[in-house]
């Protein structure tokens, strides 16, 4: 009896699957012919306007808000330093980066940026002005009345 119990729970599991793939959208839309060529659609315009955006959760890496490109970003050179390097900050008037930038994995000081946080395009991004490719009903918990601690 447990020898023919495996084989019907993983059939059962693979028709699941399977019928639960055939429900979900492709975000890059449908195409009838996987291998047939589909011209690209145009790249958005992005925010420019330099002003800083809302983060959306604790934590959240800031966007950039302002053009990067022609930005050289390699290992030899990182043009987002040449404005948000802490010795830089004063005369160009942008944010400094995070002190977390200038910490080891260990937490050890540094005296210049990490390595592991030197290439700025892993965490942020330019913001572009785009429909969502899903839809998204969070509501900030500000926004349903939540008050913090003290606030009374």
């Amino acid at each position: 009896m447990k020898q023919f119990r495996l084989p019907v729970i993983l059939a059962a599991c693979l028709a699941g699957s399977f019928v639960l793939a055939q429900n979900v959208q492709e975000l890059s839309g449908p195409s009838p012919d996987p291998m047939e060529a589909v011209p690209a659609a145009p790249l958005e315009r992005y925010v420019t306007d330099d002003v800083r955006q809302m983060r959306a959760y604790p934590e959240q890496p800031p966007v950039i808000p302002h053009s990067i490109e022609g930005y050289q970003l390699s290992v030899n050179a990182n043009r987002c330093m040449t404005c948000h390097k802490r010795e830089h900050v004063q005369g160009s008037g942008a944010p400094m980066i995070s002190i977390t930038h200038y910490m080891t994995r260990e937490g050890q000081m540094l005296a210049d940026v990490s390595p592991r946080r030197y290439f700025c395009t892993q965490c942020h991004v330019p913001q572009a002005d785009t429909a969502p490719l899903i839809g998204n009903t969070f509501t900030d918990m500000a926004d349903m009345g939540a008050t913090g601690t003290g606030s009374e």
